[in-house]
């Protein structure tokens, strides 16, 4: 897998900072800079995740604050990355979503992770090179029970602290910015991944649509859907029977995806004009994958579906399309 250091000098210059020279490190506003684009998705993500629990079979402690660890950088960058985080351990928080479960319990950006609920993190002599560090933090905060407090031992400053955190639940999903793949996003059941160039020039409730859509794959288990159907999505993905189902999947996140949006309390209108507006940048215009919908077409079933939620003020909204998560494709 490909450096975060990577990943940062893509995503800050999107956000409008200057490359360094070749070879050189990044500099502390380039790390500040990702940072943000880290937090603006793990704001949407938490949004989403809690108010749609009562909509999801599968849940996790969601807490409210992405994890990094210092091996996801390059090593020539590990020195500025420390210094720019806080790492006194391999494992630290990022960013804190406010007012979520973390920011109430106290954790601070950049503090760093000893333990989780007593089991030892690793120390900053780590020889891990990739995100298996934070991975690891992840699943373990995702392994325990949706409400269960979580015991955080941290450093700060060098003064060893434990926090207990009380979770919300919220759907089961991982959220990341994917490096180099534009603006492009996908989701494979368990995490979904965003391109980083929806972080330069797009608001947060356009970047919601598109994550709401994504979540909605989750939702479904459209992937192990797909799978079970013995679905080619690769070379021959819009070729007969295999167009028609990865279509039908497409078109069941979107029905979804409108829903997560006006349970987390965005404007389900903004989903039809997102796709008026920008779909095209998206899916291609006239080059689009016929295994989606048109932008426009998209829009049009949308904005029908946002009528019928803004004539309903109850939340959360429960679609009867949940009904279908277990049913085979054929």
């Amino acid at each position: 897998m490909l450096y975060r250091s990577l990943l940062l000098l893509l995503t800050v210059a999107l956000l409008g900072a200057a490359p360094p020279p070749p070879d050189a490190p990044p500099s502390p506003a380039f790390f500040e800079a990702l940072r943000a684009a880290d937090l603006r998705l793990a704001t949407i993500a938490y949004r989403l995740t809690t108010a749609n629990a009562a909509l999801c079979d599968r849940l996790q402690p969601q807490l409210g604050m992405p994890l990094h660890a210092l091996t996801q950088y390059g090593r020539a960058a590990r020195p500025n990355a420390t210094a720019a985080f806080g790492f006194e351990s391999a494992v630290g928080v990022e960013a804190v979503v406010a007012g979520a479960p973390a920011a109430l319990a106290g954790v601070r950006p950049n503090d760093s992770i000893v333990a989780i609920d007593g089991r030892a993190q690793p120390s900053l002599s780590s020889r891990t090179d990739g995100p298996a560090d934070r991975d690891a933090a992840d699943a373990q905060i995702a392994s325990g029970a949706p409400t269960a407090p979580i015991a955080l031992q941290l450093l700060r400053g060098g003064r060893r602290q434990t926090l207990s955190v009380v979770p919300r639940p919220g759907c089961k999903s991982r959220f990341e910015i994917l490096l180099g793949s534009g603006l492009g996003a996908s989701a494979d059941g368990s995490i979904v991944q965003i391109g980083e160039k929806f972080f330069e020039g797009y608001a947060d409730p356009e970047i919601a649509v598109i994550v709401a859509h994504e979540l909605a794959h989750n939702v479904l288990r459209h992937r192990a859907r797909l799978d079970a159907a013995k679905v080619n999505t690769g070379l021959l993905a819009e070729l007969g029977r295999n167009a028609r189902l990865i279509r039908e999947t497409e078109n069941d996140a979107d029905r979804l995806g409108i829903y997560l949006l006006a349970n987390a309390g965005y404007d389900p209108m903004a989903a039809p004009r997102f796709w008026r507006a920008k779909g095209g940048d998206i899916d291609g215009g006239i080059f689009r994958s016929r295994t989606h919908a048109s932008s426009n077409a998209r829009a049009d079933a949308l904005e029908a579906i946002a009528r019928e939620i803004a004539a309903t003020p109850s939340r959360p909204l429960v679609p009867a399309i949940l009904a279908t998560r277990d049913v085979p494709l054929r």
